[in-house]
């Protein structure tokens, strides 16, 4: 454990023990994650490699409220909020405490249980709204915290779940089950290979610790407001060219992930030009996958590298996710000493980029590429340093 998150840690005991009174009985913790390579892939039934970072979502708890009743007190927003675990209900106020009443609310129903009270205080150093899942820690760190005072048992994987369905289901967000997934079973200096169609998953080492090799994970200062109408339009969009593509080749195909590259070429000509672009990104991107799990599993950054290029451009040309400053910054990026590979990461249309970075070039980006970046742009960014951390676990 770094000494950064060592320090976090004990003021959040120590906060714990002003807000309540006492130390707490047990603290939990769920990290951020940032998506390496798959993108659009997981609605299309295909394959992504997200990993765990440095940044994480932390609760200290104890059983000491009142019988059925739920305290939370959250450090960033300074607010608390109580709730009955028999009236549980959404609110717009305290919005925040959403996503705990969320995963309360799905384990009670999954299981029968009725959660005991509890008191929580929360502390996050995943920043909000970069994309980087600060939402999906929430729920993960709240769903292991559960698993740990009810005694469930739960595995990561029913953890996921279970916090995906707090999202979707209670929230109201019709999130995939990526960012969950990763919060919760992340391994150190590692990604996680996901089949979004069955949810089988493989661990694959990163070796960027011992390559002397950063994440840096950069915020174009643009929220990504296009983002929900147009994933919606390109969601229609794919299964418009998987309709067309089924009719035209007289094939079973379940999905996008089923067309490969000689069916494509076989069958183009019967798909418009924006559809065909569509799907040509999803093809290529789902190779891409696969193929950058192989090289990392071998230690081959700067390969993998050019991948995360190609994907950009496909995000770029093919299925036109991205914005200007997405692709200024990842060209400025690119441009620096040290940097391995970059790319936009996530729905697209504003938020972040993540960039492969020898460490000897971290400092420079810092100093040059930024200052160049909002010169150019008027947009003032933020660059988060990361390393790939481990799932959701108690401390």
């Amino acid at each position: 454990m770094s000494v950064v998150l060592d320090e976090r840690r004990r003021e959040l005991i120590d906060a714990f023990t002003r807000q309540f009174g006492n130390a707490p009985e047990i603290l939990a913790r769920a990290p951020g994650r940032v998506n390496l390579i798959g993108e659009h892939t997981d609605y299309n039934e295909g394959f992504v490699l997200p990993a765990g970072i440095d940044r994480e979502m932390l609760i200290a708890a104890d059983t000491k409220s009142a019988e059925g009743t739920i305290e939370l007190f959250s450090l960033e927003y300074n607010e608390s909020y109580s709730f009955s675990v028999d009236q549980i209900r959404l609110t717009e106020e305290h919005y925040w405490s959403n996503y705990v009443k969320g995963v309360v609310d799905v384990l009670q129903k999954q299981t029968g249980k009725m959660v005991r009270g509890f008191r929580a205080l929360f502390s996050g150093t995943v920043p909000q709204g970069a994309g980087l899942s600060s939402s999906a820690a929430l729920e993960v760190a709240t769903a292991t915290l559960l698993n740990q005072l009810a005694k469930l048992s739960l595995d990561g994987r029913e953890i996921a779940l279970m916090a995906q369905k707090a999202e979707s289901d209670f929230v109201g967000v019709k999130c995939g089950i990526m960012d969950q997934f990763v919060s919760a079973l992340a391994q150190p200096d590692a990604a996680i290979l996901i089949d979004c169609r069955d949810l089988s998953y493989k661990t694959i080492p990163l070796h960027l610790s011992e390559q002397s090799v950063a994440l840096v994970i950069t915020h174009t200062g643009v929220s990504r407001d296009l983002a929900a109408s147009k994933y919606n339009e390109r969601r229609a969009e794919c299964e418009e060219g998987l309709q067309i593509l089924k009719s035209k080749s007289g094939q079973e195909l379940q999905s996008l992930r089923d067309v490969d590259d000689a069916l494509l070429h076989a069958h183009v000509h019967h798909l418009p030009e924006t559809i065909a672009r569509r799907v040509r990104h999803v093809v290529s991107e789902n190779d891409r996958v696969l193929e950058a799990a192989e090289l990392l599993s071998q230690g081959e950054l700067q390969r993998f590298g050019h991948l995360m290029i190609a994907s950009h451009n496909s995000l770029r040309d093919d299925y036109e996710v991205s914005c200007v400053e997405l692709d200024k910054l990842v060209e400025l990026t690119l441009k620096a000493k040290g940097c391995l590979g970059a790319r936009m990461t996530g729905a697209g249309f504003g938020g972040c980029t993540v960039a492969l970075f020898k460490q000897e070039g971290v400092e420079a980006f810092m100093k040059e590429v930024l200052p160049e970046y909002e010169r150019q742009t008027q947009r003032k960014p933020s660059a988060y340093v990361c390393t790939a951390a481990a799932g959701a676990g108690l401390i």
